[in-house]
């Protein structure tokens, strides 16, 4: 199986691959969707700071627990192609790549482009006033690994279309050497 395994920082457009994926009936998952559907689930509030402690929960004590679960459920899939979203450490990247082959795309926006869709999606786990203090949570996760070390790039400061169109050309690249 080849999963591209999308990763940026919050509100970079990650959400362009889930698009992607459903426009070609692929594979898509996002341990975010996993960590809000559990927090759901416990019956709490969906807002920063318990989104960030089940979080921390879910990833456990090694911090690759919720990439297990969304690991499981591609591999469960049997689809040859998937997305996996929501990778912050580089051992999250290694774990996927020992299932299967993984390429790590990372998605670059600017952080001022970042705050402004933070401020304007209207996500029950954004806050505009504690923008910086969960940049500075991802980057403790490690997040800036992967995005440095990613296999290809996707700077996402135009159209959706426009980034969509760079997803197209890297799926399609990376498609061609199956």
């Amino acid at each position: 199986m080849k999963i591209f395994i999308i990763v940026g920082m919050p509100a970079a457009g990650k959400n362009i691959a889930r698009i992607y994926a459903g426009s070609r009936d692929m594979v898509y998952y996002s341990t975010g969707d996993i960590v809000r559907a559990e927090v759901k689930m416990r019956g709490l509030e969906v807002d920063p700071v318990t989104t960030s402690e089940v979080s921390d929960d879910l990833r456990g004590e090694d911090g690759l627990g919720v990439t297990r679960l969304a690991l499981d459920e591609i591999l469960k899939s049997g689809a040859e192609t998937g997305f996996l979203e929501g990778m912050r450490s580089w051992q999250e990247i290694e774990l996927i790549r020992e299932k299967a082959e993984g390429v790590v795309v990372a998605v670059m926006t600017p952080k001022s482009l970042r705050l402004e869709r933070v401020c304007s999606r209207g996500r029950d786990d954004d806050s505009p006033l504690d923008f910086n203090e969960r940049d500075q949570r991802e980057i403790a996760y490690g997040t800036a690994i992967p995005i440095a070390l990613a296999d290809a790039y996707i700077l996402n400061t135009g159209t959706m279309d426009e980034s969509m169109e760079q997803l197209n050309a890297i799926v399609t690249k990376e498609m061609e050497n199956v």
